[in-house]
């Protein structure tokens, strides 16, 4: 059975690539366990540096596959409720970076890939609508990564209108990094990745982390475990090769190696 997402690596970044443009590229059983593999793979690649999700087609997730989800009538569950949690969890928790390319349009569930990922670029041909009210349904699961990006009023602007926006408000609101016109966007892609295969890898896996926990520690405590990070950091056998590094004025040995 051909696979339905796919996955390269090249210089240190793996591009996983959903790969189902006859259903708009929707969250199928089949789609997301083909995911789920692929990322697998990517995280575990001991050359794999950066991440980059993307897609073929002209939409890049158009959210859950509601033929499957129509099917379950009656059964316990939904389809997508099966492994989508764990596809936004590799993708938030993933020690290495992972930038969003987005080729086109997202929708729904499509927007909690986005927004588990670290950045997201999107085209300015490209729209938004978080759907799911005017289908009955809720935007329950992709909630939990997406409002962790959205400020809270266009928050319940999109959630509660299911209206469709264009990429440039997806920046203006927090859940796209950038939003360039379409020749722009595997520069724009290769911008970040190719500065953050610069970085130390387990200070990058480090940082993610502080960029969503600081915010809620009380100040005293933020700063006194803090200053201990620190100072292991600079002891640590990867600060110290990136001291000397810049001594020497080389590349440290995650870029060379």
């Amino acid at each position: 059975m051909t696979s339905l997402v796919h996955g390269s690596l090249a210089k240190g970044v793996a591009t996983v690539t959903l790969d189902s443009p006859p259903n708009r590229n929707a969250l199928s059983t089949r789609l997301l366990a083909d995911l789920k593999e692929r990322l697998t793979w990517a995280l575990a690649e001991p050359e794999c540096r950066v991440v980059v999700l993307t897609a073929t087609g002209t939409v890049f997730c158009s959210g859950a596959d509601l033929k499957e989800q129509r099917a379950a009538e009656g059964k316990p569950g939904a389809p997508v409720t099966a492994s989508l949690p764990e596809i936004f969890t590799l993708l938030w928790e993933s020690p290495k970076p992972v930038v969003c390319r987005l080729n086109g349009t997202a929708r729904a569930g499509g927007l909690g890939l986005v927004a588990s990922c670290d950045f997201a670029v999107a085209p300015l041909t490209a729209s938004f609508a978080f759907t799911e009210v005017r289908l009955g349904v809720v935007p329950a699961m992709i909630s939990v990564p997406v409002l962790r990006r959205l400020d809270s009023r266009a928050a319940a602007e999109y959630f509660l209108t299911g209206e469709v926006f264009d990429a440039a408000r997806a920046a203006e609101i927090g859940l796209v990094s950038r939003a360039v016109p379409e020749e722009e966007l595997d520069a724009a892609v290769a911008h970040y990745t190719d500065l953050l295969v610069k970085g130390g890898p387990e200070a990058l896996a480090i940082t993610k982390r502080l960029v969503r926990e600081v915010p809620a520690l009380p100040f005293e405590e933020g700063l006194r475990r803090m200053t201990e990070l620190s100072a292991e950091r600079f002891t640590s056998e990867e600060g110290q090769e990136g001291i000397a590094a810049f001594w020497e004025k080389r590349p440290p040995k995650w870029i060379s190696g």
